[in-house]
Parts: C-alpha cells; sequence; structure tokens
C-alpha cells in the first residue's frame, strides 16, 4: 500500500511546479519588451547554433575583387577591406560573443555568489576580509581592470574572458551578501539552527537558494556590459586576434573607413548594440517577475 501512496506528493509537487511555470511564461507573455529581448537573444542562440548553414560565405576567406563592396544581394551587409563578407563574420562571431559570455558567467557568478553568501551568513571577521577585497575591486573601473590583466596575461579569447571574470565577481558577492544578512536573521533558519544544523549545510540547503533570483536577473543585466567590454577589449587588439570574426576587432578594422564605406564598422557596432539591448530588455523582465515586492505590487 506504501508503494501505491509514495508517488502521490511526487506527483502533486511536479504539478504545483509546472504550475507554476506555466503561470510564469504567461506573466512573461504579458510583457513586450521582455518578448522582445528574449527574441533577440534567442535570434543570437540561433545563429551560434546554426552558423555553418546560414551564414552565406566563408568568414576567413579574402576576395580582394569584392574588397570594400556595398551592400547587395550577394554581401547582404557589404564586404570588409579584405573583401569577406561582413553577414557571414556577424553570424560566426555571435559564436565567439557567447563563448565570452559564458564563460565569464560560469565564473564570476558562482565566485560572486559563494563569496557574499558566506561572507553575510558567517559574518564577523570573515565578513570583514571578504568585503574589503570586494571593494578594492569595485573601487577600480571594470574596464581599466580587465586592461591590466589582460596586458598582463596577453590577448586573446580566454585571456580576455579571465580578466573580464576578475572584474565581474565583486557586484555579485555584494549581490548576494545582501540577501544573506537578511536570510540569516529569519525565523525559518533559526529554527534549522537550534534543530542542529550546521552552517554548511544552512548555506548550501538554505541561503543559497534565496539568493539564486537576484543573480540570474544580475547576470541577464551583466551579459550586456560583458559583451561591451569584450568589444572593448577586442578593438584596442587584446581581446579575440585576427582572423577571428569578433565583432569589436571588426569596428576597429572598419574605423578607417566610416566615412565612405560605412557599413564596415556601422553594421557591427549595430550587432553589439542591438544583443546588449535583447538583454537588458530579458533583464528587465526577468526583475518585474522575480523581485516578490514587484510582484505583490502587481
Amino acid at each position: 500500500m506504501s508503494d501505491t501512496t509514495l508517488p502521490a506528493p511526487r506527483n502533486a509537487l511536479r504539478a504545483a511546479q509546472l504550475k507554476e511555470l506555466r503561470g510564469f511564461a504567461k506573466r512573461f507573455a504579458r510583457n513586450p519588451l521582455g518578448m522582445v529581448g528574449l527574441f533577440i537573444v534567442l535570434l543570437l542562440l540561433f545563429c551560434a547554433a546554426f552558423a555553418p548553414w546560414i551564414a552565406t560565405h566563408d568568414p576567413y576567406l579574402p576576395t580582394l575583387t569584392a574588397r570594400l563592396s556595398a551592400p547587395s544581394a550577394e554581401y547582404w551587409f557589404g564586404a570588409d577591406e579584405l573583401g569577406r563578407d561582413i553577414y557571414s563574420r556577424l553570424v560566426y562571431g555571435s559564436r565567439l560573443t557567447l563563448l565570452i559570455v559564458g564563460l565569464v558567467i560560469v565564473s564570476s557568478a558562482p565566485i560572486g555568489l559563494l563569496i557574499g553568501v558566506v561572507s553575510g551568513t558567517v559574518g564577523g571577521w570573515v565578513d570583514a576580509v571578504f568585503m574589503r577585497i570586494t571593494d578594492v575591486f569595485l573601487a577600480v573601473p571594470k574596464l581599466l581592470l580587465a586592461l591590466a590583466f589582460v596586458a598582463a596575461l596577453g590577448p586573446g579569447i580566454v585571456n580576455a574572458a579571465l580578466a573580464i571574470t576578475l572584474t565581474a565577481w565583486p557586484p555579485y558577492a555584494r549581490l548576494a551578501r545582501a540577501e544573506a544578512l537578511i536570510v540569516r536573521n529569519s525565523d525559518y533558519v533559526a529554527a534549522i539552527r537550534l534543530a542542529g544544523g550546521s552552517e554548511f549545510r544552512i548555506i548550501v540547503f538554505h541561503v543559497i537558494p534565496m539568493c539564486l533570483s537576484s543573480v540570474i536577473v544580475r547576470m541577464t543585466f551583466d551579459m550586456a556590459g560583458i559583451i561591451l567590454t569584450a568589444a572593448g577589449l577586442g578593438f584596442i587588439g587584446l581581446g579575440a586576434q585576427p582572423p577571428l570574426p569578433e565583432w569589436g576587432a571588426m569596428i576597429s578594422t572598419g574605423r578607417k573607413f566610416i566615412f565612405d564605406q560605412w557599413w564596415v564598422a556601422t553594421i557591427p557596432g549595430a550587432a553589439i548594440f542591438i544583443v546588449s539591448l535583447g538583454f537588458n530588455l530579458l533583464g528587465d523582465a526577468l526583475r518585474d517577475l522575480l523581485d516578490p515586492h514587484l510582484r505583490q505590487r502587481n
């Protein structure tokens, strides 16, 4: 009899989770700007996943006879100074953009989350040491700090992502610490301590889950900043190296032709703007849905 009754709570929990997910999707669909941001992000993912099939030319193969060709039926967004198709380079460049964003997010967010949660939950000298280190990183502008690190490490995609990671984790630590300070004084955490729960168990199973929604929203907003920082490093030659189709490097090589052949630099710049806007719109929508105060207001 126990075998037939045990799955019932699991099924009820699964049904409740599916209902909550459907409700979240319906609320998200009522946000038109959020849908625009989601469409842009999905389009970026589509271009990165299917680049070999949707690109019209080899992004690395120069065609000197088509050098600086204007947008046309053959070259949709024109050709660059070596006759390479700008549209195809943008499509393949989306892979580099997502690679840098992914490397930074999967490294900086967990680091900042762990430091902030431990600092806010444990307190005392641990909190003081962690927050002073965080203040040191926050005191220096992100791009300047990234320039210093990538100049020391050397140019390249991995080094650029590592340099951005070293500048991106402090906001997550501050945010997680603020959330942890609230959660650690809650009644249910006090009850867990009275029941003999360790600090490790409280941090892993109770404090971190309460911080995840804020961290996810922060991650979405930070993606636009990561793209801009990576493009800035590529623009000055410290990011992805030629002939890789990185958008910032494409703007750098096209700036010499900005007045006569405007498409060489303008179209990669427009791609950076649109993708950054998409992540910001998506972040705004997620913040409105995941913030409990805004949900109560709505």
